[in-house]
């Protein structure tokens, strides 16, 4: 690993001269690599081969001891200096490669605060960036052993760095490797806690999506590959934990809810022992450079408590302490296939009001599996009518409808076909039989949606939704009265009454979603995108029927 010489002062967080001169002095990864071994990186166990070349690459540049002084003063008064620094010389584009997004200072300190009832004999953070857990927890266990794993070298030499310049060094092991291969058991109770890092499944290889899945089978659990790698920090700390070891995480949320999710569910409910889950909302900035819903669970492994607590904050402020909040008993977890909404207080509606949900089901629309091929077009051609649905493809078009979809020409046609093709008529099945030869040479008889239907070609769109509404965008979601007859696929949700709703009501209710929810109701995603889960939009308060029928709304 090479580092950079482009010279840019670090916009770091104080406004003080002392905060100006030291981005001005350490504004390259080679200064501040020298920075770091000036502070002591060196005397913290022993330096890896890809270290030491930092070091080697770094010797040439000297950072004035007056800097090298003030920084071992802002870190011995519990501040991250070197850590802020590197997320100023590294944006957060480049981090996301190692998923290495540090964590605020008062998140740290409450995750640790937690584990304070506890008496540790080792303290492992699994990823452990500049050692902001690792240095906290070492303050408030003073005879534990410090365990800090991290893939990047250069945040390898800022946890030396850190933890050499507080104090802890001495009983410190920074190793440079990957947590995944982490499997040291000691006698005494470990304290596992950090932020494992956010990487999509895109950048995963496919040997280790296979460790994923083959480690979960010898739990008896099962893996999604699309899985994101905070599920394997999961998985990996439950393999290699003991009964009665415990810790916290910080993730983003969406294991909460998504299909993927259901790994680190199952843990949480099984081996892993989870105690609580506190989910902050983006709004608090819990990761400072992704607008991200993040969750901090906490566990002790082999631990079956009857019930474990949900709760979720809007401030850092309103953290005050994990293992709050509501209490849901886990026989209803495990039957549960989504929790975020589990984390919201439920509250009272105004007089006259219900759930949406009382009024309707909330249904995604169908995954065709390959969009490609089951959106007609030129591939297509010579297919007949009974099989092609005009249907909303696109989140635009709901948006673009301002409320009222009545034109179905303007939309493209998702084809259909019948489980038994022995239904459609001579001439219908010979085109049909044509164009399933097209659709084989396009690969869509091989994908895993197709490869679990009761006929691959059968997409089975849902019956056309009186309302359709759009449920992942960086605005709040958008709703229109369905005139057109259109079908949906999974870019929305279609809303269907569970009682007959005159057209009247229909509108009231469309009109009132569309000016009255926020995003603060749905579930925010790394680089903003929220999203609303069919389960969270019919948990919305929404005029009862007799309120939208006389035309009365808050």
């Amino acid at each position: 690993m090479t580092t950079k010489t482009t010279q840019v002062a670090p916009a770091l967080s104080g406004t003080s001269l002392l905060w100006q001169d030291i981005g001005t002095a350490v504004a390259s990864e080679r200064e501040l690599v020298s920075a770091a071994l000036a502070l002591g990186a060196e005397t913290v166990g022993t330096l890896s081969a890809q270290e030491r070349t930092l070091g080697r690459a770094a010797a040439t540049v000297a950072v004035p001891k007056k800097i090298v002084a003030r920084l071992k003063d802002l870190i011995r008064a519990g501040d991250d200096p070197l850590g802020e620094i590197f997320c100023t010389l590294r944006s957060s584009e480049e981090r996301r490669e190692n998923g290495a997004t540090y964590t605020p200072m008062p998140i740290v300190q409450t995750m640790v605060d937690w584990a304070g009832a506890k008496s540790p004999a080792r303290i492992v953070d699994p990823g452990v960036g500049s050692a902001r857990f690792l240095t906290r927890a070492a303050a408030a266990f003073p005879k534990a052993e410090l365990i800090g794993i991290d893939v990047d070298p250069l945040a390898a030499l800022l946890a030396r760095a850190n933890l050499a310049v507080s104090g802890h060094g001495k009983r410190a092991r920074v190793l440079l490797g990957d947590y995944r291969q982490f499997a040291e058991r000691i006698d005494g109770k470990t304290l596992y806690i950090g932020n494992p890092p956010y990487v999509r499944h895109h950048q995963i290889t496919p040997a280790w999506k296979d460790w994923l899945f083959n480690e979960a089978s010898k739990l008896g659990l099962s893996a999604s590959k699309l899985a994101g790698l905070h599920v394997y920090f999961f998985l990996a700390t439950a393999r290699s934990a003991k009964p009665k070891d415990f810790g916290t995480f910080i993730t983003a949320a969406e294991w909460l809810d998504v299909n993927y999710g259901a790994l680190v569910r199952s843990l949480v409910l099984g081996d892993l022992g989870g105690q609580s889950v506190t989910v902050i909302d983006p709004t608090a900035q819990p990761f400072p450079d992704a607008a991200t819903t993040a969750a901090i669970t906490t566990f002790e492994i082999g631990a079956q408590p009857k019930s474990i607590y949900f709760r979720r904050v809007e401030k850092l402020v309103k953290l005050e302490g994990l293992g709050k909040g509501r209490r849901v008993h886990r026989d209803r977890l495990a039957v549960e296939s989504r929790w975020s909404y589990l984390t919201r207080t439920a509250e009272k509606p105004p007089e006259g009001y219900v759930e949406l949900g009382e009024l309707c089901r909330v249904h995604r629309g169908q995954v065709t599996g390959a969009n490609g091929v089951w959106i007609a077009g030129k591939h297509s051609l010579g297919l007949p009518d009974s099989v092609l649905f005009p249907t909303i493809t696109r989140a635009r078009e709901v948006m673009e409808a301002e409320g009222l979809l009545t034109n179905a020409a303007k939309l493209r046609c998702v084809i259909d076909l019948p489980a038994d093709l022995d239904e459609l008529g001579t001439s219908e099945r010979n085109a049909v039989k044509r164009f399933l030869k097209v659709a084989r040479a396009m690969g869509a008889n091989q994908g895993y949606v197709a490869s679990h239907r009761k006929a691959w070609w059968a997409v089975g769109l849902r019956e056309a939704a009186p309302i359709i509404s759009t449920y992942m965008a960086r605005r709040p979601p958008a709703f229109v009265i369905n005139k057109a007859d259109a079908r949906h696929i999974n870019i929305a949700h279609g809303l269907y009454p569970r009682e007959y709703l005159s057209e009247k009501v229909k509108k009231a209710l469309v009109d009132y979603l569309q000016v009255n929810i926020s995003q603060r109701s749905g579930r925010t995603y790394a680089g903003g995108l929220t999203k609303f889960e069919p389960r969270e939009m019919e948990r919305l308060f929404v005029p009862g029927p007799a309120l939208l029928a006389a035309g009365m709304t808050l």
